[in-house]
């Protein structure tokens, strides 16, 4: 029996990985039991899982976790970049001091174990992490400078898990995410959440702001590919990476305008009509700083996949999540 522990399980991510696990397990383990972990829960989401509420950055939860020794963890958990960006010392405490925690958390159970306890952590990081100026497309060997606190957070947690790892207390991987699109439900406080919102509001006849020009260019996947992600990675061969257990995750460079396009391909002129341009300069800014495509060789020869298209992105957020946004 593989024990699963899921941070961050109340998620769109984690709820989208936890469906997958259920429907789909994972190569190589024949049985898995799976803990979700968040501050709360959605109403209707994926049932017949133990449920585990609490805080990471609470003093003793990390410990907690660490001591019931999971096989595998996904560490989702984080507070978005608009509000890291706005509120500083919460940003740190929650996206990197939680890091912290949790490692040496997994490091005293793998102490206590005589070196035999190992566990696979395999952590979201973003593509938050490289700053500006960038190449026509980034590749595997372009610096991380982050130009955001969220960018910093993420780029400190990445350098953690890689050393926690090179020590041989946890055996872990940093994936790269591309901006989820199209998420479901309600907007959050991601500088990102328009990204879905012009396509997800106009889906459910409802109106819709574009904060930035449409020309502005940016690196997407779906939900259903983020969850394909961290399942791969569950599984995959660390001694590959030959110490670099950074990804940067394979996605589509796509600009506003052409997301706009789609959605008029798939649902025509009128769910357009409902986007209305209303420039907002903090988000211009934060977007200005953020990279725009990309050239991850490395996850691909590795095995990662993701959409050719705005179109079945799209399609997958008809298909997946409509319904439920809708009723």
């Amino acid at each position: 029996m593989t024990r699963v522990v899921i941070i961050g399980g109340g998620g769109m991510v984690g709820q989208k990985l936890a469906g997958r696990l259920i429907r789909e397990g994972l190569p190589g383990h024949k049985a898995l039991t799976i803990t979700l972990f968040d501050v709360a829960f959605p109403a209707r989401g994926v049932s017949g899982l133990v449920q585990k509420t609490g805080n990471l950055s609470t003093p003793g939860i990390a410990q907690t976790l660490a001591a019931e020794r999971p096989d595998i963890v996904f560490h989702l958990a984080a507070i978005v970049s608009g509000e890291a960006e706005t509120h500083f010392s919460k940003g740190w405490d929650i996206n990197m001091m939680s890091m912290w925690h949790l490692l040496e958390a997994f490091r005293t159970e793998h102490e206590a174990s005589g070196g035999s306890y190992v566990p696979r952590i395999v952590f979201t990081s973003s593509i938050a992490v490289f700053g500006g100026p960038f190449p026509e497309k980034i590749d595997d060997l372009f610096l991380s400078a982050p130009q955001t606190s969220y960018g910093a957070q993420k780029a400190v947690s990445e350098l953690m898990l890689t050393d926690f790892s090179r020590k041989g207390f946890v055996d872990g991987l940093s994936l790269r995410l591309p901006t989820i699109c199209v998420r479901p439900g309600k907007p959050n406080l991601a500088a990102s959440s328009f990204f879905s919102g012009i396509i997800r509001e106009p889906l459910n006849g409802q109106k819709a702001i574009l904060p930035v020009d449409d020309s502005v260019r940016h690196w997407h996947a779906s939900p259903k590919s983020a969850a394909r992600f961290l399942a791969h990675a569950a599984g995959l061969d660390t001694s590959l990476l030959n110490g670099r257990r950074a990804l940067n995750l394979p996605g589509l460079s796509c600009t506003v305008a052409e997301q706009i396009d789609a959605l008029r391909d798939l649902a025509g002129q009128k769910a357009v009509d409902l986007i209305t341009p209303h420039p907002d300069p903090d988000i211009i800014k934060i977007v200005q700083g953020w990279p725009r495509d990309f050239d991850p060789a490395r996850a691909i020869a590795l095995g990662f996949e993701a959409e050719s298209s705005f179109d079945q992105i799209i399609q997958t957020y008809i298909a997946e999540d409509l319904p439920t946004a809708a009723g």
